[in-house]
């Protein structure tokens, strides 16, 4: 009995104890897991996701799916800019080989960052204009063949590359917005210090930096735009801070001829008659600045000083510069020398032009109508008799000249000469044939 009874006891105790201490079933500790939603809400399964796993998702998305997944929401946006910020994405995802030989392996690089600048253009869609520049450029800043003078290879994509992804982002953007990228890239790539270095030097003192400057300018600010307003913006804003002598020697670092091996052929200008072709780009741009409302006489300042850069230009350059321009400017450039009394430069650049007509195949009608027009411009009848006087003289001693430098010996600029002569005869024929014809109906 008194077995039982401690048996008892002993039972009631520890049924007392159950009932005071219940049992308490202890788990090992839980590794912590850091989920994307810590300071938000999570309002979608992809906030419940661990940040590796959502990294693993993004990771099997092309460039521009990743672009179109980024305008979802707000959060999805911040969290794709997370992941294109890190390491391991840039140095996967941004293509740094630009060094290719054949255009066809140049053509990926440029829709590739296309599609960049449609990723970068979409996730920072929300951000102010100023953190937009910053956050998408820190990207790009190291890289060589986006920088100036860093990038030592002539046949390099880089500049083609970065002009695609800028225009792919700021396309649609309202002026001041593209005011603030002109000087965010400035800052960023000094650029005007460099432009001023360029342009305050003799021409061809400094090639290299001549060509890079080219280079930058065009492929990155200038060529990518197709329509003529945007075109029109960035030529305006890289000639806006300099007085006339210098921009008209940045148009031609931008847009004068180039040699073979691609530096530019400044002495051409002045020593020798160049090919059609090779000033089409420098009068497509004067074209665009006349066009932008300059008034006649700032037209005609920007004109005199670039054709007199390094030195003044050989007469059929000057030309043919004024046929590629067109009717207007060419009119307005000699009406303003005939009214100055220049009559002997304005018969000698008039036989040039006809001589440029002949040479290019462009109508002869187009020039009797350009002399009838600065005939119209004196306003007495001894004075237009004059100036035909002195037209009719200028083909003659120009004839004479050719003829002599072509008897004078038989090398190849000899050769050029006499058929320049046979050119000159043949364009004096034509203009008669028409001047008269348009007289006598």
């Amino acid at each position: 009995m008194v077995r039982m009874k401690k048996a008892s006891r002993h039972v009631g105790k520890n049924t007392l104890v159950l009932k005071s201490k219940p049992y308490k079933r202890t788990l090992p500790p839980a590794r912590t897991i850091m989920t994307r939603s810590q300071c938000i809400t999570p309002t979608s399964f992809f906030h419940r996701l661990p940040l590796e796993v959502f990294h693993m998702i993004l990771d099997q998305l092309s460039v521009l799916e990743i672009s179109v997944f980024s305008m979802v929401s707000k959060e999805i946006s911040r969290s794709v800019m997370g992941y294109i910020s890190t390491l391991a994405w840039q140095n996967k995802t941004i293509i740094q080989s630009f060094h290719h030989s054949t255009c066809l392996e140049r053509r990926p690089n440029i829709g590739y960052y296309r599609n960049l600048g449609l990723l970068f253009k979409r996730c920072t869609l929300l951000l102010p204009t100023k953190e937009r520049l910053k956050f998408i450029f820190s990207k790009f800043s190291r890289m060589p063949c986006f920088m100036l003078e860093q990038c030592l290879v002539p046949d390099s994509t880089g500049f083609c590359s970065y002009g695609v992804f800028l225009q792919t982002i700021i396309a649609g953007w309202d002026e001041m917005e593209c005011h603030r990228v002109f000087n965010f890239l400035c800052d960023l790539t000094n650029l005007l210090q460099k432009i001023e270095a360029v342009i305050t030097a003799k021409p061809g003192v400094r090639l290299h930096q001549e060509l890079q400057l080219r280079l930058f300018c065009r492929q990155v600010l200038l060529d990518p735009w197709l329509n003529q307003p945007e075109y029109l913006f960035w030529l305006t804003q890289l000639l806006k801070p300099w007085p006339m002598v210098n921009q008209a020697h940045l148009l031609l670092i931008l847009y004068g001829p180039l040699l073979p091996e691609g530096t530019l052929s400044w002495q051409d200008l002045v020593d020798r008659a160049l090919p059609h072709g090779a000033l089409w780009d420098l009068a497509r741009a004067i074209l665009m600045l006349f066009g932008k409302g300059l008034t006649s006489d700032s037209r005609l300042a920007i004109l005199e000083e670039l054709i007199a850069i390094p030195q003044p230009w050989h007469m059929e350059n000057v030309a043919r510069l004024l046929v590629l321009c067109g009717s207007s400017l060419c009119y307005t450039v000699l009406a303003r020398k005939a009214l100055n009394g220049q009559l002997l430069e304005i018969s000698r650049l008039i036989v040039y032009i006809l001589l440029v007509c002949e040479k290019d195949g462009c109508h002869m009608r187009w020039a009797v109508k350009l002399v009838q027009q600065i005939c119209r411009v004196f306003s007495t009848a001894p004075e237009r008799f004059c100036f035909i006087r002195q037209l009719e003289n200028m083909f003659s001693e120009l004839t004479r000249e050719c003829f002599e430098f072509s008897v004078a010996g038989n090398r190849l600029e000899d050769r050029e000469t006499f058929q320049n002569l046979c050119i000159l005869l043949d364009s004096s024929a034509h203009f008669h044939t028409k001047f008269l014809h348009m007289f006598l109906k």
